[in-house]
């Protein structure tokens, strides 16, 4: 096992593009459509979003994304490679993307994560100082899969 890296990504790139999918193909099956918030990966190349994958040498591990929204930052597209899990990669993705957000000047991060079914994730934004939240942006409070989570900087 080597160390992690996290670096700005590609979502086009084809083992990022895969772990997006795999993500996708998760949120599917375990979300009914209407509740899959999770942006397309044309959408991750946006200007207002930066994209981050983990890597052990030139293996992709995991992704996710900030998306700027001005007033905070929104954290998408959260994944881990199943067979990376408990390496790490989500601490080291979480941790990268908490400075960039200071660095960029957002005094918060938001997120809206599924549930249930993604409870792991759960406990990791809680060990990384995200404590449950209102409904933000445009989505509306009371959605029942939904879990809105923030964090000041």
């Amino acid at each position: 096992m080597g160390s992690i890296a996290v670096l700005s990504g590609d979502p086009t790139q084809p083992q990022a593009h895969a772990l997006l999918e795999a993500s996708h193909a998760m949120m599917g099956s375990l979300f009914p459509q209407e509740a899959n918030h999770f942006l397309s990966i044309d959408r991750l190349t946006a200007p207002d979003i930066r994209f981050f994958t983990a890597q052990d040498k030139d293996d992709v591990l995991g992704c996710l994304a900030l998306a700027d929204c001005g007033a905070y930052g929104e954290v998408k597209s959260m994944f881990v490679d199943p067979a990376a899990r408990g390496r790490g990669v989500g601490d080291a993705l979480l941790r990268h993307l908490v400075d960039v957000a200071r660095t960029r000047k957002l005094p918060l991060l938001c997120l809206e994560t599924g549930t249930p079914g993604l409870e792991a994730a759960h406990r990791l934004y809680l060990r990384h100082g995200f404590k449950d939240c209102a409904a933000f942006g445009d989505y509306e409070d009371g959605a029942p899969f939904s879990r809105y989570m923030a964090r000041a900087l």
